[in-house]
């Protein structure tokens, strides 16, 4: 891949091969963004998962950096009131299910009560390869709407590995305090390394890498910053 001028004079300000500590990789970022918006800041971990081993989960960073999403929720009855209740945008159940089925998809995430997903579960094909299908795993499908709402509005995240054992997450933007989003990187960090494997041997996270969404990535010293590393 051939990149432009502006991320080759990026790339030249720093060694590539000299690892950073959390804060001084996400001033670097900082440092060698240059597009004209508010680059999201992403970290990027390469995990030693066998093929048949994955992590996911969600979280809330300490620092939130998103805007405010638009949070639908599939419930009925007194649960539907707890929903309105919490600040959900949009409330509904078999109504909210065909609306979406013709073709209506302004939300950003969607969380369902269990009882509600023999009808939500219709909508597979169109909420799942968007990524919005509501799932226990990432705790959008529960009986605790409120907690549920309260955590989504605070910028909870969610984070899984793919076949190749890489996580890559949001973590924050170029407009933000490097101590901030260095605190979100810890926080992540210590997240991911929560999940290891017991069978896992040697290095668990082998690589991090931080950046801005244009520019170039930047190497974080994990075995400075997370002691288990490596045990």
């Amino acid at each position: 891949m051939r990149h432009g001028k502006k991320y080759r004079a990026s790339v030249a300000k720093y060694s590539k091969l000299e690892p950073k500590s959390f804060e001084e990789a996400a001033g670097l970022v900082k440092e060698l963004a240059y597009a004209k918006f508010d680059e999201a800041v992403d970290l990027a971990l390469h995990l030693n998962l066998k093929k048949s081993q994955s992590v996911r989960d969600t979280m809330v960073l300490p620092h939130q950096f998103s805007a405010e999403k638009k949070i639908l929720v599939f419930a009925k009855g007194d649960k539907a009131e707890e929903a309105k209740a919490a600040g959900a945008l949009y409330v509904g159940d078999v109504d909210l299910v065909e609306k979406i089925k013709e073709g209506w998809l302004d939300f950003d995430i969607a969380v369902a009560t269990p009882d509600m997903m023999k009808d939500v579960g219709r909508l597979g094909p169109i909420l799942g390869r968007r990524g919005l299908m509501p799932n226990p795993k990432t705790q959008t499908v529960t009986f605790d709407i409120k907690g549920a709402i309260a955590e989504l509005r605070k910028g909870r995240v969610e984070y899984r590995s793919d076949k190749t054992g890489c996580v890559n997450v949001s973590v924050g933007k170029v407009s933000m305090e490097a101590a901030k989003v260095s605190e979100n990187v810890r926080a992540v960090m210590h997240e991911i390394e929560r999940k290891r494997p017991p069978d896992v041997k040697g290095d668990y996270i082998r690589t991090a890498t931080l950046s801005s969404t244009m520019g170039p990535g930047v190497r974080i010293s994990t075995k400075k910053e997370l002691p288990r590393e490596g045990r």
